[in-house]
Formats: C-alpha cells, sequence, structure tokens
C-alpha cells in the first residue's frame, strides 16, 4: 500500500490516505481525546504557558489549539464514517435532523433540566404577581361601584341594597336594572380614561425604549400604577359616604392610564421577550409568558368571589397592594436587562449629553419619536414588510377588541340572564380561564413547537374558536351550555401568541419596542370603541335578547380568519424562497466527499510547539496506534 504526498509552500507535507486506512485510527484518536488520553499533553503545556511569560495570551491560545484539534478529529471521524455521510447526505436532501440541544436535553438529568427551567424563568413570575392582584380586585371594584350606586348615587334603602347585593332581586327588578344602567354608563367614560391616556403614552414609551435600549421601566412603571389604584380604592371603602360612585371611577382608572396600564407592560415584556430569545424559539417563550398570564387569571378570578365573601372590600384590596409591591421588588431586583450591542456601538461623539428634568421631558414627549413609531408600519421592506404590519394592526383590532367589550358586561350579563352571584361567576371564569390555558399550552407546545405549524395557522384555528364559541354563548339557555362555549373556545387565547411571535421575527432587534408599541395602540384604542358599543348594545337589548353583543364580536373577529390566511400564504412564499435559494447554493461547487484525507504534517523548523518525529500533535506517538 503506498500513500501519495507533496510539500506545499509553507514546508507542510500534504499526505492522501485511504479513508478505510484512516477511518479506524481517527475513531480511536478521538475516543481517546474524549476519554482525556491524548488531551492530558495539550492541558500540560497550557497549564506550563499560563506560568510563563504573556500566560493569559498563550493560555488561551492553548485551550484553542486543544478544541480545534479535537473538532478537526471528530470531524475527520465523521467524513470517514460511511452511516455518519450517509446520514448528512439525507439531511441535506431534507430528512428530519435533530439539533444538538435536543441531544443535549436528553442527556440531561432531571435536576439538570429542572435547573435549566428554572434559569430561563424571567419576567413570568412578575407578570403572574401583576394580573392575580388585577383580577383579585376586579370583581370587588364592580361591587364596590354597584354599591355605590344603589347606596349614594340613588340613595335605596339598606334592604333594598342588601337584597340586591344578596341576588335576592324578586320584586327589586327595576331597581336592579337602574343600578346596572348607572354602572353601565359609567363604564363608558372610564373605558375612554383607561384606554385613552395609555395610547399616548405608549407611543412615546415604545420608541423611548429603543433608543435607550431600556425594557425594565416600561414594564415596573404599569406596577407602580395599579399599586396606587388600589390604594385609592381603599381610601374610597374608607370614606364610602362621601365619596359617590363616579370619584370611584376616576381614582380607579386615572392612576393605571397615568402610567400605561396592561398596554405598556405588555408592550414592554414581549420586546424583552424578543431581545433574549432567539427566532426559533421565540414563539416558545412568548408562549410561556402568556401562559403564566392565563395562570394568573384564573387564580386572580377563583379567589376573588371567595375572598370578597370572606374579608370584604378591605381585605381584597390590601392583599392586592401586597401583590403589586412583591412584583415590584422581583422586577427591580432579578430582571437584568437585555444586552444592546447596536447601542454600544454608537460613536462616542453621538454620547447623550446631561440635560435638566424638564429638558428630558420635553424630549422624552417630543413629535419626532411618534414618527419614528409610525415610520416602522409604513416602512418598505423584504417580503411585503409594509402590508403584513399593517394587517397584523388590524388582527389585534378584530381579535382583541371583542375581548375587551365582553369584559365590560359579562359579569352584567351572567347577573342579570342568569343570577349568579360572585361565586358563581367567579368559578365560572376560572372554568373558562383554565381551559383556556390547556388549549395555549397544547397550541403552543405541540402545534407550533413539535409540529411546527406555521403561526397563521394556529391563528386561524384560534380565531375560529372564538366565532363558535361567540354563537354558543349567545344561545345558551342553561348554565351547562355556557361551560360548553368555554370549552369550545379553548384555543381563543392562541392568536395573541401568534400575532405577537408573527411581529417580532418581522422586524430588527431596534424596532421590536416601536413595533410593540403600535400594536399595544391599536389594542388600548380597542375598549374606546367596544367598551361604549358592547355597553350600548347590552343596554338596548336587555330586555329582548341580552346575548346580542356575544354575536356581535362573533360577526367581528371573523376578518381576522381572512388576515391570518392571508398571512399564512406570505409566509409559504417566504419558506419557497428560501428552498430556491439553498438550491442554488448547492449547485455550486460539490463538496468533497473525503474519499482520501490530507494530512498536514508541520516540518520542524515551522513548528511553534514541541514535536515528536516532525508532528505537532503528540497524539500520534501513541502506543495505541
Amino acid at each position: 500500500m503506498t500513500f501519495d504526498n507533496q510539500s506545499d509552500k509553507n514546508g507542510c507535507i500534504n499526505v492522501d490516505v485511504p479513508s478505510d486506512v484512516l477511518s479506524p485510527y481517527v475513531e480511536r484518536i478521538v475516543e481517546e481525546f474524549q476519554r482525556g488520553q491524548y488531551g492530558g499533553n495539550m492541558v500540560e503545556m497550557v497549564e506550563e504557558q499560563q506560568h510563563g511569560a504573556g500566560g493569559g495570551r498563550e493560555e488561551e491560545e492553548g485551550k484553542r489549539d486543544y478544541s480545534n484539534s479535537l473538532s478537526l478529529f471528530k470531524g475527520m471521524a465523521d467524513a470517514n464514517n460511511p452511516s455518519t455521510m450517509e446520514k448528512k447526505r439525507g439531511d441535506t436532501a431534507g430528512n428530519q435532523v435533530v439539533s444538538d440541544k435536543a441531544v443535549v436535553w436528553k442527556s440531561m438529568t432531571l435536576r439538570q433540566k429542572w435547573s435549566y427551567f428554572t434559569s430561563n424563568i424571567t419576567v413570568e413570575p412578575m407578570i403572574a404577581c401583576y394580573v392575580i392582584p388585577c383580577m383579585l380586585a376586579s370583581l370587588a371594584t364592580q361591587n364596590l361601584s354597584l354599591e355605590k350606586a344603589c347606596r349614594v348615587n340613588l340613595a335605596y334603602s339598606d334592604e333594598v341594597c342588601t337584597a340586591l347585593a344578596e341576588r335576592n332581586t324578586t320584586g327589586y327588578e327595576a331597581e336592579e336594572t337602574a343600578v346596572q344602567q348607572l354602572v353601565a354608563g359609567m363604564q363608558t367614560w372610564k373605558t375612554a380614561l383607561t384606554s385613552g391616556l395609555p395610547t399616548i403614552l405608549i407611543l412615546f414609551m415604545g420608541a423611548w425604549s429603543d433608543r435607550t435600549g431600556l425594557r425594565k421601566p416600561c414594564m415596573l412603571l404599569p406596577i407602580v400604577g395599579e399599586f396606587l389604584s388600589s390604594v385609592s380604592m381603599l381610601l374610597c371603602t374608607y370614606f364610602f359616604h362621601e365619596v359617590p360612585m363616579e370619584a370611584t371611577g376616576v381614582f380607579e382608572a386615572l392612576w393605571p392610564a397615568l402610567t400605561g396600564g396592561w398596554f405598556t407592560m405588555f408592550m414592554g415584556v414581549f420586546s424583552y421577550i424578543a431581545d433574549i430569545t432567539t427566532v426559533e424559539s421565540r414563539t416558545l417563550r412568548i408562549g410561556a409568558a402568556n401562559v403564566f398570564l392565563s395562570l394568573g387569571v384564573p387564580i386572580g378570578m377563583a379567589l376573588s368571589g371567595i375572598l370578597y365573601l370572606k374579608l370584604g372590600f378591605y381585605g381584597v384590596f390590601s392583599i392586592s397592594t401586597v401583590c403589586y409591591v412583591l412584583s415590584f421588588i422581583y422586577g427591580l431586583v432579578v430582571i437584568k436587562e437585555p444586552p444592546r450591542p447596536h447601542l454600544k456601538q454608537k460613536p462616542e461623539k453621538t454620547e447623550e449629553k446631561k440635560m435638566s428634568v424638564c429638558a428630558s421631558i420635553l424630549d422624552f414627549f417630543a413629535f419626532k419619536h411618534i414618527e419614528e413609531t409610525f415610520r416602522v408600519a409604513f416602512k418598505q421592506g423584504r417580503n411585503n414588510r409594509q402590508k403584513r404590519v399593517l394587517v397584523l394592526m388590524v388582527i389585534v383590532m378584530v381579535v382583541i377588541g371583542p375581548l375587551y367589550g365582553e369584559m365590560v358586561v359579562m359579569y352584567l350579563y351572567m347577573r342579570y340572564r342568569y343570577h349568579w352571584n360572585e361565586v358563581m361567576f367567579s368559578m365560572f371564569t376560572t372554568f373558562a380561564m383554565v381551559t383556556n390555558l390547556i388549549g395555549t399550552a397544547v397550541s403552543v407546545g405541540v402545534f407550533s413547537h413539535i409540529l411546527k405549524i406555521d403561526d397563521a395557522i394556529v391563528g386561524i384555528m384560534s380565531s375560529m374558536s372564538k366565532i363558535l364559541a361567540g354563537f354558543v354563548y349567545a344561545f345558551a339557555i342553561t348554565d351547562w351550555m355556557i361551560y360548553l362555549a368555554a370549552i369550545v373556545e379553548i384555543v381563543n387565547g392562541t392568536s395573541f401568541i401568534a400575532m405577537r411571535s408573527i411581529a417580532s421575527k418581522l422586524v430588527s432587534t431596534s424596532e421590536l419596542g416601536k413595533v410593540n408599541s403600535l400594536l399595544g395602540v391599536c389594542e388600548s384604542l380597542m375598549p374606546l370603541i367596544y367598551g361604549p358599543m358592547y355597553s350600548s348594545i347590552y343596554a338596548a337589548t336587555m330586555k329582548t335578547f341580552p346575548g346580542t353583543f356575544f354575536i356581535v364580536g362573533a360577526c367581528m373577529t371573523m376578518p381576522a380568519v381572512v388576515a391570518f390566511f392571508w398571512l399564512y400564504t406570505e409566509h409559504r412564499k417566504d419558506r419557497q424562497l428560501l428552498e430556491q435559494e439553498k438550491v442554488k447554493s448547492k449547485e455550486g461547487p460539490e463538496e468533497n466527499d473525503l474519499r482520501t484525507t490530507k494530512w498536514q504534517v508541520v516540518g520542524e523548523k515551522k513548528s511553534e510547539v514541541p514535536t515528536m518525529n516532525g508532528v505537532a500533535n503528540a497524539a500520534f506517538e501513541s502506543d495505541h496506534l
């Protein structure tokens, strides 16, 4: 058996060795490297270099040489292994490839998996501690408004108001209707307050967040607003007869509105998640955050009715206040700002000059930042970027709008139509949220993560679920039909995840805050439209067909199906173009099938490391060969 060799200009000898001869030796070398038998010489060399002159640099070079050598031998072993080469050819042809991450995950112990899981938890606990007290106080706040409308504004007797509170409405139907209509009227302007100010604020917050790279203030500021609102509710309860229903509504809505509310919170949360995740894992992480949101809602609603009956207004609002404090502390201490390399690369001359407080406020509310935010939507780009952003804005309007409208009148509807009390309503809400959580987990974990179903298809399934459930709600005549409707809309919440995931993959990191603020603007405008509309529809149809607003919501969700389908066709075009580019790249020079392997044997004069028989790597001098 002969070996062809030749020397190159660098003094290296290129030896052509047949693969059938080399393969078993290379595999053995890799095994010995992995067991550390050949790595010892390299490690000793690195340790000697560490204590010598320029130890830090030589240490890094030694470690890099060792790592490169090991990678080289592994690559040669794979290249000379027919089964490995066949697998690679199959992968290139489009067969399923098991990623390194999947292999590593399977090799982890349960303890390591749990450690990995907990280390990747970031904003989720803060979301839960923010949502739970919001839901916990929502039922108590509605009852506080009803109590004040009855006892303070309408000045009904204690006998009447107590009977209405205990749901003994026999003989008091007129009083119940008057109280509900008064509260529904207040909901109209209160919704305008809680949505109008955040709509303006979120435009500036998104642009400011992208300029500075800061996401935490967008998440912490709404917590402060809810904390102040909870404290205000305690004061309104203490001064029950002195403060009318309208003043209570103002104090309830003003502080969250001034600090951005839920819209600013979720703008910051989803921008933060997009910053710290890869494109592949983004849908899963957004889904995980949405799961914590979905968990917080049923937990809060389940406890709201029970705690209200057991502890009253003081107990519920006090617990909510404590939860907001815990959420703020967690966000302030545990959550770290994501790295923003594009901000660090700016020249030193562009460093911001120190400004006074007034100048900083004026700069924050500068109109040019609103122009920057809207420029994102109308910015031309590849693959119909402009149209896709606009379609996503439409999806937000037709998907989120009915949800906010139903939230305004749902409790009033269940109380009037089925004579439910607080506990019965909280039990149903908990059931609905748990089924929604299960549907979200299945959609994200199975459909998106495992089956790799397109986000737009998931959005279509979610929208269809909402449409069908709307008709079941509207025509339900018994309690079990209401629960059936909750099961029908089991995957309703997935459309929110789908559109957020699509949006985050559509723009660059420097535009995440702006695009999320745009979606937040659309979302915050919806209560202004759907809240008064649903209140008006409910008030007008209470005595004829009170479930009319469900049918209206189902009809208004139908455009979302068309929009998601258009996005799906666009995604298919993207994948086809990507496949065409891959085919073109493979039409170039064919990859060497490595039937022979060229070895570079470094001559003694050129070698900078100890050699044995002219070979730089002492591994070849082992008796094992």
